[in-house]
């Protein structure tokens, strides 16, 4: 096979000096007559080289090619900080003539063996870049999939879950644990059922905590150690050792959620690498894609040991083309950025703004913290604070979430849900979807002092999500000597704020079957025992499954839970006064055009029955005891009204 130079490809990109803007990432190009490759590096490297090999984990190289520095370096401007030896980086390239197809291949900086820092197909354990023709991996009608289209974030019904907890112990999945699970009927009908509209997926890029090829023992992970960003997690393919067959079927799962009208939202780890000193990016081009202290060490704002540098130009592009890449190969939905606050605001803008070109409703949101101290100023990161800088990105609302249940730090602290008086502004402001409202103390608010949310489409409201104990968890921990009967009723109010709070409502997947981790805080290495849902709760708590069945339902048909605009909410939530324990509120006036032209909500976490005045009329009662009735006749009369123990009362006239 003949061997060509690409000495003048930097030259057409660019007639000077070439940008971030100008280098897509796209590390590999294949055609059955030759296949190009290139390489951000640095400019001073004494050779890189490109090996190609017959197989994906072992063998020696059948090929080793030297790449060439391409014409024109990229500049010391944009390469910014640049690697350990301060060199700026340049694009090194080469043309292998043939047909490479099946064939993989590594890159040699000088550092050692790396697929890229893009790779968009990998053998085992992704330790090689695959050559492959991604149009075959296109299942029958990939063309016509079509995202699910929602009018506002505020009609999104985020459901979180992980491949192996959602179908490990399923007794008639197919292919538990993996990418397809999420293609079969009974999957489909438990989602569709339930009436959530979006699947928010945990890790599914290829990471490094899980052995590929040893598959038939016991090993679990949530997925938070990236290693290859740009293509799936070969754990959860029925064939780890085929670079098709992992893409092929996550591609089948999004076009099965796609036809049922669920939209896919995936969770991307860009803050962090599983290591430094083994990274793809670290044996591409040391140190430039991490940030460092002022005392030159590694910043670690992610608490996982290193903190990459989305403020660096090329590692910015990579976040770009990275989810464009998710989104027009994958034909992803949305994306949830673990640790938000570790990148830095413009790169989120950016991102923001990229997506708007492809398609402006694909959702973005994510942590608005960082788990330590970053390396850059608090004033400059993706930070809650900092929010309303971000526009049409959402963040996580541990305001609603602690005041709910208690503290994040300390299990065994309760909250509102557990008796705690003082957490009814922090429920409020939650239930406004943490924007100003007129009648919200922040000084009683845990955790901000002013509003961080200029438009309640940027909270995500919950009360529990994967990294931390389950619902029934926290109450079992947090409330001393709770019964059974109590825990279903103050599990069912938690969610009945989140659901009719103004925010965009997130649910951890196995709530609805009351999913219990056995107590286990940090599950992400726990066994399955200790992850995977009880389907078998569905038998055992009927009551449970259709209460957040007719919750869900109750929001999706009634817009004035989900106004969408700051604006409206003001003018429309109006809060109750109410007893300590208790949260009252009225959506008035027919808000969001709503059939119902007053909605009354009245949340009660007391052992002991409350009393509420509210206006007065006549009102149908939808929700009361655990049940919900939206065609319901029962009425009441007058201007006060009385909610049972830790239960919540909704009300219509």
């Amino acid at each position: 096979m003949r061997i060509f130079i690409l000495a003048t490809l930097l030259s057409v990109l660019a007639p000077q000096a070439m940008t971030a803007q100008d280098f897509d990432f796209n590390e590999m190009t294949y055609t059955p007559q030759q296949t190009t490759f290139r390489l951000f590096a640095p400019a001073t490297a004494k050779s890189v080289k490109l090996r190609i090999y017959k197989d994906g984990q072992s063998g020696r190289p059948v090929k080793t090619v030297a790449m060439s520095r391409l014409s024109l370096p990229v500049s010391t401007a944009m390469a910014g900080i640049s690697g350990s030896s301060g060199a700026p980086g340049a694009v090194w390239g080469v043309t292998v003539g043939g047909n490479l197809l099946g064939r993989f291949y590594t890159f040699d900086a000088g550092y050692g063996e790396t697929p890229g820092t893009f790779a968009k197909a990998v053998g085992v354990n992704g330790r090689r870049a695959a050559i492959i023709d991604q149009r075959t991996t296109d299942p029958d009608g990939w063309y016509a999939d079509r995202r699910p289209v929602v009018k506002s974030p505020a009609d999104r019904i985020v459901y979180e879950l992980h491949h192996r907890d959602f179908s490990i112990a399923r007794a008639d999945a197919r292919y538990p644990g993996k990418f397809l699970a999420l293609t079969e009927p009974w999957a489909i009908n438990h989602l569709t059922a339930l009436g959530v509209n979006a699947v928010h997926i945990l890790p599914s890029y290829d990471y490094g905590s899980v052995d590929e090829t040893r598959l038939d023992e016991p090993q679990y992970n949530w997925g938070y150690d990236p290693v290859n960003y740009n293509t799936p997690e070969g754990s959860y393919s029925t064939d780890p050792y085929d670079p098709a067959c992992r893409i092929r079927e996550f591609k089948l799962m999004v076009q099965a959620l796609h036809k049922a009208g669920i939209a896919v939202i995936l969770d991307v780890v860009y803050n962090h690498t599983y290591d430094i000193e083994h990274s793809n990016f670290q044996l591409t081009f040391p140190d430039y894609y991490y940030r460092k202290t002022k005392t030159n060490k590694y910043s670690n704002g992610s608490g996982c040991g290193n903190e990459t540098a989305s403020e660096q130009p090329m590692m910015r592009r990579f976040m770009l083309e990275s989810v464009k890449y998710w989104v027009q190969e994958y034909h992803i939905d949305g994306f949830r950025f673990d640790l938000m606050g570790c990148h830095d605001i413009a790169t989120m803008n950016a991102i923001r703004s990229e997506l708007d070109g492809l398609d402006p409703t694909v959702f973005v949101y994510g942590e608005g913290w960082s788990a330590g101290a970053c390396a850059l100023p608090v004033s400059t990161l993706g930070v809650k604070a900092n929010i309303s800088r971000m526009p049409a990105i959402a963040a996580f609302s541990d305001e609603l979430r602690d005041g709910l249940r208690g503290p994040f730090d300390d299990d065994t602290k309760g909250g509102w849900l557990a008796g705690v008086p003082g957490q009814e502004e922090s429920i409020k402001y939650g239930i406004a979807g943490c924007i100003a409202h007129p009648q919200v103390d922040m000084k009683q608010v845990n955790y901000s002092q002013a509003p961080w949310a200029a438009q309640p489409t940027q909270m995500m409201a919950y009360v529990s999500c994967h990294d931390d104990m389950c619902l029934v968890d926290r109450l079992r921990a947090s409330v001393p000597a709770i019964t059974d009967d109590a825990l279903v009723r103050l599990c069912l109010l938690a969610q009945t704020a989140v659901f009719t709070s103004q925010g965009v409502p997130f649910l951890l997947s196995g709530e609805e079957l009351l999913r219990t981790k056995q107590g286990v805080h940090n599950s992400f290495e726990s066994p399955d025992s200790i992850n995977q849902i009880d389907w078998q709760n569905r038998e055992r708590y009927p009551q449970v499954l259709k209460y957040y069945q007719d919750l869900i339902a109750l929001r999706r048909h009634h817009p004035a839970f989900r106004l969408g605009s700051a604006d409206l909410v003001r003018r429309h939530l109006e809060f109750l006064d109410a007893p300590q324990g208790v949260v009252a509120f009225r959506l008035k006036n027919y808000a969001g055009r709503d059939a119902w032209r007053n909605i009354v909500v009245i949340l009660n976490a007391n052992r002991e029955q409350a009393t509420v005045a509210i206006p007065e009329g006549t009102y149908t009662i939808v929700c009361k005891d655990g049940e919900i009735d939206e065609q319901s006749t029962s009425k009441i009369f007058g201007r006060r009204t009385t909610v049972s123990p830790q239960s919540a009362l909704i009300l219509h006239d």
